[in-house]
């Protein structure tokens, strides 16, 4: 028993699975569209097949009719056939003409028995297909609205996954982007590290020209000339330090350019000088 349940239980469960998985993919295969404009095409064959019906009866009625009145004709015919053979003394012809006539009216009661079965069917499908008419014509109506609806709902979707760049289009736009935003990154921080190796000599340059040392130091040396100068101009601003002053080639600087001594350098005259007028000041009252 256990062996029999076994493999029954895993068949069904193999069977859930491809159902499953069979109906996920009908889900992703299935357009609206589509099914609404097949029903209403069915439709359409089934409204052709009631019309269909109501043609063949209209034209079954329409056959008997044309038998009852031929029918018709032949009884008047021989009603008057019987009264010429009375006429003529031939009451046996008389008698047969109305034994035909007699036996042409039980037909013609038969048919008008089919005539009418057929003129009710005929209306009751002619009713059928009036019916069937305005409910097709309601389902397309509803079903070219329905379509209009979808489509526009798929198209705001597409645009909204668009803005938000979760649609697969966008998405490898996006991660295209990226890539190639990186790659550049990449090469840009490659090409400033090459530069800066170059600069430093720790690169020899493949064009085989020889680097200067020399040259490489002043320009090392003026780059920091450059920054002591707008230091001694910033602290000149602030009233942190003196005036900045010029520098010469060599670092040193040099005395302003009036001919002035610089402060604190005062020549010997000027020291005299100083110092005569400090005595000829008077003294306070207290001798200081």
């Amino acid at each position: 028993m256990k062996g029999t349940y076994a493999p029954m239980s895993v068949m069904k469960r193999v069977s859930l699975i491809f159902k499953s998985k069979a109906n996920k993919a009908l889900d992703r295969m299935e357009d609206p569209r589509e099914t609404l404009d097949y029903s209403y095409q069915r439709q359409l064959e089934m409204l052709q097949k009631v019309r269909r019906g109501v043609a063949d009866v209209a034209t079954s009625r329409k056959r008997i009719e044309l038998q009852m009145n031929q029918i018709n004709l032949q009884s008047d015919k021989l009603e008057k056939q019987a009264r010429d053979a009375l006429g003529a003394g031939r009451e046996d012809l008389a008698r047969e003409a109305l034994s035909r006539r007699s036996s042409s009216q039980s037909q013609l009661s038969d048919l008008q028995v089919q005539y009418a079965q057929l003129q009710g069917e005929e209306e009751k499908l002619t009713l059928a297909s009036q019916r069937l008419q305005v409910k097709v014509d309601t389902f397309r109506t509803r079903k070219e609205t329905i379509k209009a609806t979808y489509t526009a709902a798929e198209a705001q979707t597409r645009i909204n996954e668009a803005f938000s760049g979760i649609s697969e289009e966008m998405g490898d736009v996006g991660m295209a982007i990226q890539r190639a935003e990186d790659k550049t990154a990449q090469m840009q921080a490659r090409a400033g590290a090459i530069d800066e190796l170059l600069a430093s000599g720790a690169l020899e340059d493949a064009s085989g020209m020889p680097r200067d040392d020399i040259q490489a130091e002043l320009d090392r040396m003026g780059a920091g000339t450059s920054v002591d100068l707008e230091l001694e101009r910033l602290k000149g601003e602030l009233g942190h330090g003196e005036a900045p002053r010029e520098i010469g080639a060599a670092g040193a600087a040099s005395q302003p350019a009036t001919g002035q001594p610089a402060a604190g350098h005062l020549s010997a005259e000027q020291s005299a000088t100083a110092g005569a007028t400090d005595a000829e000041q008077p003294k306070g009252d207290d001798g200081a």
